[in-house]
């Protein structure tokens, strides 16, 4: 009970986080910057997972990279675009735009993280 309590709350205090709906889907990857794209379902458990990892990513990484969700249920033309097979999908994008690396499946926190410092790193 306690954990769905968490995760209702961390679900709620994404207000930061760039969860995109279709009419308002951001430009990703977004322009100079590193991008962190998720693309899942708000009722996909996997997804569920990974929306308090999201938050924190989001938080930890401000003004430094951008964490983007975008519900594929909502928004069936971002799943086309970048050919999702499984959710949730994680892709990763330099400062310069280009897909760098895909994940597919639940990605803990250390593993995002990791992928980001690389990314900022270059």
């Amino acid at each position: 009970m306690t954990r769905c309590l968490l995760l209702a709350l961390a679900l709620c205090l994404a207000g930061t986080l760039a969860f995109a709906a279709p009419a308002q889907a951001p430009q990703v990857p977004v322009k100079g910057v590193v991008t962190m794209l998720d693309l899942g379902a708000k009722s996909c458990i996997p997804c569920k997972m990974m929306a308090p990892i999201l938050v924190e990513l989001e938080k930890d990484y401000r003004g430094k990279a951008a964490v983007v969700f975008i519900d594929v249920r909502e928004d069936n033309d971002a799943a086309r675009k970048f050919g999702i097979r499984a959710i949730p999908t994680q892709i990763f994008f330099n400062r310069a735009g280009q897909e760098v690396s895909r994940h597919e499946g639940f990605m803990d926190k250390k593993t995002a993280s990791d992928t980001l410092n690389k990314l900022l790193a270059k």
